[in-house]
């Protein structure tokens, strides 16, 4: 009987399961509701707020915020380009990553832990829409809206004890608001040195962990603990003030900034060639540093002397002593026309030691020319002391864009460094031409930047640097935009464009100032000038 029933029961089990099925089926088919509305279709405009968020679960950036701008094309780009970045990524990663590890591993007993699969698959990242800030300074913010929700494979292979292990990263998904600042912006490409990237809020992260086939993010608990780690160590590192610097040119050679500073003492001349009708000349120095804009130092004229004694000292910016020299040439001073050229000769930088006086006697040469037969001829002698002295390191490895930055040791006591930056002009307007440059006065002294042709809207990003004595606190720098013709001939070769003359004394006291300036005797130009000063204490 007992098999009996377990047979029967069987069957009344089967037969009770079919005809629920189709009773079921039965009810759904025919007694669906009749009543059923055509749904309301209106347009956008007339709906509230909370239906388009129910309509549109991801509102771009650019849509909600008008502070940010569509960057589609920026997308279109990592899709096209994405296949390779992948590839050179992961290339990059595993070159970072496998020192590290090798590195790391004994300290855990580990006896191997290898990339089996790196890939970070076929969906690029997207951005929502980009926020640019615009400073006065030299440098470009911006802060896009990352998402990815990647299907990379990330497999390692880990041995230790005997045996091995897999762990494989998948579904990676990462939604953050970076900061990305280009600082300082130079004339060399990429046209910045240095990329700091910090984080606006918290990343969202999320992935899959498998080891050995299984999810470990699907344990109880396990899931939040880990996102929540992640976040909270990415935070710690890189959430905002923090940042993460990776430098990309070096910012002193990028800017061509001064390293040093080169002491020239010009002694004496011995055996010069008569140049005059009565047997004698008026020699004097003038000496630079070659491919330099700074005007060249000069000596004192020594009237009817062939074997002059100077004993006057220079002082010169060196801004790269590797491919940078010394050019000295002796002139015949003349009253009235041209003066002639007696020789000239030049000191390579880089032939000097550091900090150690070096006397030299050189002989005048007719030009630069090692194939001219005419530099056989005796033209006389000048005899020199020169020192190289470097900036210090600690002095050169600071931010560049640092407003206390010191000056060098060489600096006079009680005195300092005036640094000029002329950055840029607006709305200069000549009523010939508009082929502006900025010419600097100070102190007798003038400095000149490069010529614009054709721009009313210049920017020459050019510096200049004045060693003084004292503070200028009563002294003022006039800067002066002006434009000359590129035609002969023309009935106004030169016109002003505008000028300014600022006081000194706040850059004194702040260290530093960074301003835009309305042009005198100019509708509406400006231009923007940052000024330092720079002490050694």
């Amino acid at each position: 009987m007992g098999f009996f029933s377990t047979i029967l029961g069987f069957c009344g089990f089967g037969v009770g399961i079919s005809t629920g099925l189709v009773i079921g089926y039965y009810l759904f088919i025919y007694f669906q509701p009749c009543d059923v509305k055509n749904p309301v279709i209106r347009p956008l405009a007339e709906q509230d707020s909370q239906s388009l968020q129910r309509l549109l679960h991801e509102i771009p950036l650019w849509v909600k915020n008008p502070d940010y701008d569509r960057i589609d094309w920026l997308n279109k780009f990592l899709e096209v380009m994405w296949p390779f970045l992948d590839k050179a990524i992961c290339k990059t990663a595993k070159n970072i990553a496998n020192p590290i590890i090798a590195e790391q591993i004994p300290k855990y007993k580990i006896e191997s832990v290898e990339f089996e699969e790196l890939t970070l698959g076929s969906l690029p990242p997207t951005f929502q829409g980009m926020k640019v800030f615009v400073t006065e300074e030299k440098e470009l913010i911006m802060e896009p809206t990352l998402k990815w929700a990647g299907n990379p494979n990330v497999t390692l292979g880990i041995k230790a004890f005997g045996l091995k292990a897999t762990v494989q990263v998948v579904d990676l998904q990462i939604f953050a608001q970076p900061r990305i600042t280009l600082k300082p912006l130079v004339p060399s490409f990429p046209c910045f040195a240095k990329i700091v990237v910090s984080l606006m809020e918290k990343p969202h992260v999320d992935f899959g962990l498998n080891v050995v086939g299984a999810d470990l993010m699907s344990i109880p608990g396990l899931y939040r603990f880990v996102q929540e780690l992640i976040k909270d160590q990415v935070a710690n590192m890189y959430l905002w003030p923090k940042t993460l610097e990776v430098e990309i040119l070096d910012p002193t050679k990028a800017m061509k900034r001064p390293v040093g500073i080169l002491h020239v003492k010009v002694l004496r001349a011995m055996k010069l060639r008569k140049k005059d009708l009565l047997g004698a000349s008026d020699p004097y120095v003038k000496l630079k540093i070659t491919e330099s804009k700074a005007p060249s130092k000069k000596t004192a004229v020594k009237h009817k002397n062939l074997n002059p004694e100077w004993n006057e000292e220079f002082s010169i910016v060196v801004k790269d002593p590797e491919s940078r020299a010394l050019e000295l040439i002796v002139y015949d001073w003349e009253q009235v026309g041209k003066h002639d050229k007696m020789g000239t000769n030049v000191v390579p930088l880089k032939e000097l030691t550091p900090d150690e006086p070096k006397v030299m006697t050189l002989d005048l040469l007719k030009n630069l020319n090692q194939n001219d037969a005419q530099d056989d001829k005796f033209r006389g002698q000048l005899v020199l002391e020169l020192t190289y002295k470097p900036f210090k390191e600690e002095d050169m490895s600071k931010d560049l864009d640092n407003p206390l930055q010191k000056a060098p040791e060489e600096t006079p006591p009680g005195g300092g460094v005036l640094v000029v930056v002329v950055h840029e002009a607006q709305d200069v307007e000549g009523k010939h031409h508009n082929n502006p440059y900025v010419r600097i006065i100070f102190k007798g002294e003038e400095r000149k930047t490069k010529q614009v042709k054709k721009n009313r809207d210049p920017r020459w990003e050019e510096e200049f640097t004045f060693m003084l004595e004292e503070p200028p606190l009563k002294e003022k720098l006039h800067v002066e935009v002006l434009s000359t013709s590129t035609r002969i001939g023309l009935l106004h070769p030169k016109e002003t464009l505008g000028y300014v003359n600022i006081s000194l004394a706040d850059v004194v006291n702040n260290k530093r100032i960074n301003e835009k300036y309305h042009l005198i005797d100019s509708k509406n130009g400006k231009i923007q000038i940052e000024l330092q000063w720079r002490t050694s204490s």
